[in-house]
C-alpha cells in the first residue's frame, strides 16, 4: 500500500487538506475577532456619545452625568458593561453602578480630543475593551470620559463562531479529501488500462501493448514494446541457433550410428552398446530442442487453428505406418471447431500424443475436442493396457520409455507438455475403461 501511486497522492492531499484548512481556521476566527471587537468599539462608541452628551460641569464646577445611559447593564453591578468620567482638573470620578467601588485604570492623558481605543482591567481584574475620549468646554474644563466592555464577551462569541465554523470545516475537509480520491482515481484510470496490456502480454494474450495511454505515459508504452520487439527478435536468433545446433549434431550422429554398427560386426559389442548409449542421450536432447525450437516465440493467444482439419492430418500420416495401418482412428470434433494454439504447434502435440497411442493400442484410437467456459479440451484415448497411476509422473520426465519395445526416445509426453505450458495450459493422465486418455487443458483467449 505504501509504494501505492493512488495512495501517496490520496495521503499528500488529505495532509495539505488538513494543514490548509487549519490555517483558514486560525485565520477566519481571528478574522471574526477583529470584527467582533469592531462592533464592540461600535457599539461603545454609541455609548460613549450618549455619556458625554449627558456630563457637564455643574455652576460650582463640579462635573456631573445628568442621567443614567439607556443601557441596563451600566446599572447592574459587575455586569461586565462600565462607564467613568474623571474631571481632569480635580481628578473626581463619577462611575457608573456596575463598577461598584471599583475605578478604570486609565492610560496617560491625551488632550487631542480624538477618539481612543484601549484596552483596560476592569473590577474584577479582567481585561476589558475600552473607547475613551478628551472633551474640553468652553471654559477651558476638561474632562475624560471612557466606556468599556468585558473582553469575555468577545471570547463567547468567538468561541460560539469556532464550535460552529470546526464541523463545518471537518465537512468540507471529507468532502474534499473525496473530490481528491475521485481526481486521482479518474487520473489515474488509464494507467490501469495500460497494467491490463501488459498483464495480457504477460498472460500471453497479446504480443504488444495497444492501448490508447496519456501523453506523460505513452513514452513508456513505447519503450516496453521497443523491448517486446528485440525480446521476440532475439528468441527468433535463438530458435535459429538452436535449430541450425540440433541439425548440425544430426550428422555426426548418423556417423557415429555407422561407427557402432561397425564395431558390432568386429565383435566390439560392449564398446557398441556403450557409444550407442551416449549417441542415445545426445538424440533425445536433440530431438526435445528441435520440438522446443519450432514452438513460436513469445507464444501469442492470438493463434488459433481448426482441430479436426489438425487431427486429420496427423492421422494421415500415422496410418502409413505399419502399426497405424493396423488400428481404427476416430475424431470426434466439429468442423469448425477452433483452438487457442498454433497450427504447427497442434501438430507437434497431436503427433507425439497419437504415436504413443499407436504403440499401446490394441484396435482404435480416438481423438476428441470440446470446450468449456474457460478452456478448451483435446483428449486422446487409446484401448490399450493404460498406465499405473503411480507410474504417470514418470511418464512426464524426459527420456523415459515406459513400454519395453522400444522405438521411442522417451520425449513424446515432454514435448506436448512443454509445449502445452507455453500456452498456459495443463496436461492430465487418466486410466480409461480400457486404455489410457491424455488430455490437454488450453485456456480460452481472454
Amino acid at each position: 500500500m505504501r509504494n501505492s501511486i493512488r495512495f501517496r497522492l490520496w495521503s499528500a492531499a488529505a495532509i495539505s487538506i488538513v494543514i490548509a484548512l487549519g490555517i483558514a481556521g486560525v485565520g477566519l476566527r481571528y478574522l471574526f475577532e477583529l470584527n467582533v471587537e469592531r462592533r464592540v468599539v461600535s457599539e461603545l462608541t454609541v455609548d460613549l456619545n450618549e455619556l458625554i452628551g449627558a456630563t457637564s460641569f455643574a455652576s460650582d464646577g463640579r462635573l456631573s452625568v445628568a442621567s443614567t445611559l439607556s443601557d441596563q447593564r451600566f446599572a447592574s453591578p459587575l455586569s461586565g458593561h462600565y462607564w467613568q468620567v474623571e474631571d481632569l482638573a480635580t481628578h473626581n470620578l463619577v462611575r457608573s453602578r456596575s463598577l461598584w467601588d471599583a475605578t478604570l485604570a486609565l492610560p496617560g492623558q491625551d488632550a487631542s480630543g480624538e477618539l481612543r481605543k484601549a484596552e483596560l482591567t476592569g473590577p474584577g481584574g479582567e481585561l476589558t475593551v475600552a473607547v475613551l475620549r478628551t472633551i474640553t468646554d468652553a471654559d477651558g474644563r476638561a474632562f475624560r470620559a471612557v466606556v468599556a466592555e468585558d473582553h469575555r464577551n468577545v471570547e463567547v462569541s468567538v468561541g460560539e463562531y469556532v464550535r460552529d465554523l470546526t464541523p463545518a470545516l471537518i465537512v468540507l475537509a471529507f468532502a474534499l479529501m473525496g473530490a481528491f480520491f475521485i481526481q486521482i482515481t479518474v487520473g489515474l484510470a488509464p494507467l490501469e488500462g495500460l497494467r491490463v496490456a501488459v498483464r495480457n502480454v504477460i498472460a500471453q494474450r497479446s504480443a504488444r501493448i495497444d492501448v490508447a495511454a496519456p501523453s506523460e505515459v505513452q513514452p513508456l508504452a513505447d519503450e516496453i514494446n521497443r523491448l517486446l520487439d528485440a525480446q521476440e527478435k532475439a528468441l527468433m536468433r535463438a530458435r535459429s541457433r538452436a535449430t541450425d545446433l540440433a541439425h548440425g549434431l544430426k550428422t555426426p550422429l548418423q556417423v557415429l550410428s555407422a561407427d557402432i554398427r561397425t564395431l558390432r560386426k568386429k565383435g566390439e559389442t560392449e564398446l557398441a552398446d556403450e557409444i550407442e548409449k551416449s549417441t542415445g542421450a545426445i538424440r533425445r536432447h536433440v530431438e526435445r530442442e528441435l520440438a522446443r525450437a519450432r514452438l513460436a516465440p513469445g507464444v501469442s493467444g492470438k493463434a488459433t487453428c481448426r482441430v479436426k482439419e489438425v487431427a486429420a492430418g496427423v492421422v494421415a500420416v500415422i496410418k502409413r505406418t505399419p502399426q497405424g495401418k493396423q488400428l481404427s482412428f476416430e475424431i470426434d470434433s466439429a468442423e469448425d471447431f477452433m483452438a487457442p494454439i498454433d497450427e504447427g504447434d497442434l501438430s507437434e502435440v497431436l503427433g507425439n500424443l497419437l504415436e504413443n497411442a499407436m504403440r499401446f493400442a490394441k484396435s482404435v484410437v480416438r481423438v476428441s475436442a470440446s470446450a468449456t467456459a474457460g478452456e478448451v479440451i483435446i483428449t486422446v484415448v487409446d484401448d490399450g493396457p493404460g498406465i499405473p497411476e503411480a507410474a504417470r509422473d514418470a511418464a512426464l520426465s524426459r527420456g523415459v520409455q515406459l513400454d519395453s519395445k522400444g522405438g521411442g526416445t522417451g520425449l513424446g509426453l515432454a514435448i506436448v507438455s512443454d509445449i502445452v505450458e507455453a500456452y498456459g495450459g495443463r496436461l492430465a493422465m487418466a486410466n480409461a475403461s480400457p486404455g489410457l486418455a491424455v488430455t490437454i487443458h488450453l485456456p480460452r483467449h481472454g
